[in-house]
């Protein structure tokens, strides 16, 4: 009888388990410096903000995010990082310094579908950012590179998320004196604007 009891409470913790580790939820940021906190301290950083702020939620972040990076770098980096964090979802912030580099959009395009692809491989539900440039770069190539990131979302049927300075950029006050990275007053605000946008895609 005990023994029986004994197997029950233990298939009863088992599925407990098993239960908590499918509810939660693992998201990755792959990003460059507007993810990666620069020009601030990392404790001011939305990203980690957002770790905070969702503690108590079972949704672990992950920053994976490095001040600089292209689509190329983040393409070369992704098969380590979901070999080794297994995330449930991967947010895409990327293709920003591709834009400030002038680098070719088809190659910027072709990188963001293959980080898209892999993802997806693996199961993992993949989230898109949109991202943006100064206008001075020319009309044409801007329109172009604007294009890229609605056309990959009908492509691949992913979320597309508005870009995150959406509602920062052109006020002074909220941006650091290079006009391009947000600063310690703006993080808030980016994070409240993330949290809309990401919370509904991973309660989901």
């Amino acid at each position: 009888m005990r023994s029986k009891a004994l197997m029950m409470c233990l298939s009863f913790c088992l599925f407990f388990s098993f239960s908590l580790q499918a509810q939660q939820q693992k998201l990755l940021v792959l990003g460059d410096s507007l993810s990666a906190g620069y020009g601030v301290t990392q404790e001011q950083a939305w990203v980690t903000l957002l770790q905070n702020a969702w503690k108590s939620d079972n949704i672990q972040v992950v920053n994976a995010a490095i001040s600089g990076d292209t689509t190329a770098g983040g393409l070369a980096r992704l098969p380590a990082l979901l070999k080794q964090e297994k995330p449930s979802h991967l947010l895409l912030e990327l293709g920003g310094n591709d834009g400030l580099q002038g680098y070719p959009v088809a190659e910027m395009k072709s990188n963001l579908a293959s980080m898209i692809e892999l993802a997806r491989t693996q199961n993992v539900k993949v989230i898109l950012q949109q991202m943006q440039i100064p206008t001075n770069y020319g009309k044409r190539y801007t329109q172009m590179f604007m294009a890229v990131y609605p056309e990959l979302a009908e492509q691949y049927d992913v979320p597309l998320l508005p870009f995150l300075l959406q509602e920062v950029a052109l006020n002074p006050d909220l941006m650091q004196k290079d006009g391009i990275h947000p600063n310690a007053k703006a993080q808030p605000m980016i994070l409240k604007f993330m949290q809309t946008h990401l919370k509904p895609l991973l309660s989901q």
